[in-house]
């Protein structure tokens, strides 16, 4: 049995997706917005030891993991103390990849190459990037990032790349929606392209990724005219092939 643990480092984020709730609000859990100590992070990986379940372990609810001042360095604590997988048997991270330097795209991935660990243990990372030019980028997540994002996540992959390594895997999102809903095939063709230039496999899907391996994720948008939603979600992944025509697309509870 395993259990999805979400620590979430920080309810505050740095962007303002049209798509997301957190962009529309002052407050995310009914309380002012923060960042987590120190000391709670280490109570709580303490608080894993002995745990007879499979934790999976994600630093991330609704604010955007990354731009806690400490990131770094929760994260690479969390991996020193894992020894044999003693507290946590996955990682994953999601994030927007706006700040996401070089020097931290190096130690994501020497972490998940990390002696005495599960080769899978840093399985992926989730980048939310919805956008094909930074023109769209700008509409649909409220911030003028795009050309940042795509130079970030592409410096990620030639990262992982130079270090030989097959993980973590790569998960690239784009959330069908009216504003970007013509960009996505450009989306799929560069993202594939990109990862097949590097040879890596590639997965397309519509539902959460299940693979082993890179995949580009098209994902439908969650809103108050679902039946909408739905069929432009079901017309854009039938158009590029990644759902058969005549099967409907539906969203397995495992999705996100």
């Amino acid at each position: 049995m395993a259990i999805n643990l979400n620590l979430e480092l920080t309810d505050h984020c740095n962007i303002k997706c049209s798509m997301c709730s957190q962009s529309m609000r002052d407050e995310a859990h009914g309380m002012p917005m923060q960042f987590m100590e120190w000391s709670t992070w280490r109570a709580a990986l303490k608080g894993l030891e002995g745990m007879e379940e499979d934790i999976h372990l994600c630093p991330h609810w609704l604010g955007e993991p990354t731009i806690h001042p400490q990131f770094d360095r929760f994260i690479e604590y969390a991996f020193a103390i894992n020894h044999g997988n003693r507290l946590f048997r996955e990682f994953k991270l999601h994030t927007n990849a706006v700040v996401f330097s070089e020097e931290r795209a190096a130690l994501l991935v020497r972490l998940a190459n990390t002696p005495g660990l599960a080769e899978d243990t840093f399985r992926f990372v989730h980048f939310s990037i919805d956008a094909f030019t930074p023109e769209t980028y700008a509409v649909v997540k409220g911030a003028d990032r795009g050309e940042q994002v795509n130079r970030n996540v592409l410096r990620f992959l030639q990262e992982r790349q130079a270090m030989g390594a097959r993980y973590p895997h790569a998960t690239l999102a784009f959330v069908v929606q009216p504003d970007n809903a013509h960009e996505a095939a450009a989306f799929v063709e560069h993202w594939r392209n990109t990862l097949a230039s590097m040879g890596r496999e590639v997965a397309l899907s519509w539902d959460w990724p299940s693979q082993d391996r890179d995949t580009i994720y098209l994902r439908r948008l969650n809103c108050g005219d679902q039946a909408a939603s739905d069929a432009l979600h079901a017309r854009i992944v039938r158009e590029l092939g990644i759902a058969p025509q005549g099967q409907t697309p539906l969203r397995g509870a495992e999705s996100f």
